[in-house]
């Protein structure tokens, strides 16, 4: 359902959080190794990131990417918004321009609720909450 994009924001913030704990910045190789993804890729979604002040960065000595004061709180809804746009929240399921109650698809009212389902989940995570479930045991980065 998300970008590919998307999947390795989602895991470049979640990277830079667990090494921001062990007071640590990791680099923009050291992220794209770590998640999996083309370094050159990886470059161009962090800057977005910082673009939208998700995230910040210093370059030189003791540079890196670090999160300051509440960013780490951001919910997955924010990140996907600024990846992707609102559509997986507000598109129809069925694909048509012009899909609502009145007018409902094929789709509609079933397609809906998964939405709002999904909608109200990734407002509730955050990229702190997802990175306590890695710290604790219970979920992994990568395989």
């Amino acid at each position: 359902m998300l970008s590919k994009t998307t999947q390795y924001a989602i895991r470049a913030l979640v990277y830079v959080e667990l090494q921001n704990r062990d007071n640590e910045r990791p680099g923009v190789n050291e992220i794209a190794n770590e998640i999996g993804a083309p370094v050159s890729y990886s470059a161009k979604i962090l800057h977005t990131l910082t673009k939208h002040g998700m995230l910040d960065s210093a370059k030189g000595r003791g540079g890196g990417f670090f999160f300051t004061g509440n960013q780490s709180a951001i919910s997955l809804y924010e990140v996907i918004r600024v990846m992707e746009g609102d559509g997986l929240f507000c598109k129809c399921g069925f694909g048509l321009k012009s899909c609502n109650d009145d007018v409902p698809c094929p789709l509609h009212e079933e397609f809906n609720k998964i939405r709002n389902s999904l909608a109200q989940f990734v407002k509730r995570e955050s990229i702190r909450s997802v990175s306590a479930k890695i710290l604790k045991d219970n979920a992994v980065l990568t395989r």
